[in-house]
């Protein structure tokens, strides 16, 4: 499917007007959701290289369909155009071997709407960054085997696991004084993960935070901040016909609810130093120690649909 092709989709489905930018870019403006960007996913420094990479590429450059923030009542629509674009014959990840196509979330830092800007509020923000972090560290390794990638998605360097020195540091408690020395987490966080391409992407959010202590990520790598996580390692799916936005939403809300779980995030992290210490530790085994934890705190049920709830008490949004 091209860019004008599906820009005149979501205008069908959600309203609003085509105002073209370029042969590859449409934005469709004054929809129900708002502004909605169209483009082929190509970024590249001169326009020359950026049309000689299209026709080499072909359709191996996906077309991206970007949302503006979306409030969780107005979810159901991605999922919505999901079936929209599935029935007009677009094609996801799993439709050919070289495919590599993923849906990212981006969704708002807990407490930036409640807290506001002052000092408590941004603590309880930093503080509650911290604890989804450490959450997704602990539980990636299960993510990744409990619903495998796609082989080009594991070939490909976008969405790289954490290091495991990144999870040892998180569970060893390094980034529990982030309430008070944000800038130490960006720090830790930039020292061990210094690239956008991993799973769960903190350099937005570590930008809009504290910037000046992230000299030493490539800019290529830092594309402005913004008061989200950027959440990269769902696929999309679209030609495979029980999956849906909302499945993917609710894995990330599984993470935010172990995170805003101490008990359950503190026994997980007991588990990761007690498996790292022995002598040969296999992904397998962490795994099968994740799932009953998981069970034990019966919440493995919230990855299923309808989407449920974000962060308790969180007003969240998700940026498309």
């Amino acid at each position: 499917m091209g860019v004008a092709e599906a820009a005149e989709l979501v205008q069908d489905l959600w309203g609003g007007r085509l105002m073209p930018q370029s042969e590859r870019v449409i934005t469709v403006e004054g929809g129900v959701c708002g502004r909605v960007k169209v483009e082929l996913d190509i970024s590249l420094k001169k326009k020359w290289a950026e049309d000689l990479a299209a026709q080499a590429l072909g359709d191996l450059v996906p077309v991206e369909i970007v949302t503006a923030p979306l409030a969780q009542s107005q979810m159901v629509r991605a999922d919505d155009l999901v079936r929209a674009l599935r029935a007009a014959g677009a094609l996801g990840t799993q439709a050919k071997l070289a495919y590599g196509f993923g849906v990212h979330l981006n969704p708002e830092l807990p407490g930036m709407v409640a807290a506001g800007t002052d000092d408590a509020g941004r603590g309880r923000c930093v503080g509650a960054l911290v604890s989804v972090a450490s959450a997704y560290g602990l539980l990636e390794d299960w993510l990744r085997q409990s619903d495998p990638l796609d082989m080009a998605r594991r070939v490909l360097p976008f969405v790289a696991p954490w290091p495991p020195a990144l999870v040892d540091a998180l569970a060893a408690g390094a980034g529990k004084a982030a309430t008070e020395d944000v800038a130490a987490f960006a720090r830790l966080y930039a020292h061990h993960a210094p690239t956008r391409n991993h799973g769960l992407d903190l350099l937005p959010a570590l930008e809009h935070l504290a910037a000046l202590a992230l000299t030493d990520v490539p800019p290529e790598h830092l594309k402005g901040g913004r008061p989200t996580f950027h959440y990269r390692l769902p696929e999309a799916r679209l030609d495979t016909e029980n999956w849906s936005i909302a499945y993917e939403w609710n894995r990330w809300c599984l993470i935010e609810t172990v995170g805003a779980t101490p008990e359950l995030l503190a026994e997980l992290a007991e588990g990761w130093q007690t498996h790292r210490r022995t002598l040969l530790p296999r992904r397998a085994q962490w795994c099968e120690q994740v799932e009953a934890c998981l069970n034990r705190a019966d919440i493995v049920g919230r990855m299923s649909s309808p989407p449920v709830a974000g962060l308790a008490g969180n007003p969240q949004q998700t940026r498309g």
